[in-house]
């Protein structure tokens, strides 16, 4: 299983993605609410996580961004942007995203979307 970072400023989604992730036999290794605070988490981190759960609209740094920086520290960190906003969805896999699912989606979308990551690791 994955060890996963969830980096969204809804703490509602923080636990409906741990409780379903754990249930699964993934393990939440942290939790961000903002892209700062996302960055300064992954430089203190001892070993990075497998896969990032990344949303886009957060105050201060947004997802792109986010994800740029997070990248710029592990290059081979799996990121899987999750965002209401569609329109960014080109950036956000440019930006080095691996998948970009269109919230609301069924979680057992994000569930594929992990294992599918995990098997092409």
């Amino acid at each position: 299983m994955a060890a996963i970072f969830i980096v969204d400023d809804e703490p509602m989604l923080h636990e409906l993605y741990g409780d379903i992730l754990e249930m699964s036999g993934h393990d939440i290794v942290a939790n961000a609410y903002d892209g700062d605070e996302a960055v300064e988490i992954l430089k203190t981190m001892d070993e990075p996580p497998e896969i990032v759960i990344m949303d886009h609209r957060m105050p201060g740094k947004d997802g792109i961004e986010t994800t740029k920086e997070l990248l710029a520290i592990h290059p081979n960190l799996k990121i899987v942007f999750a965002s209401a906003d569609k329109a960014v969805k080109d950036d956000a896999l440019a930006a080095g995203a691996r998948d970009f699912l269109s919230k609301p989606f069924p979680v057992s979308d994000l569930l594929l979307e992990i294992e599918e990551l995990i098997e092409a690791m």
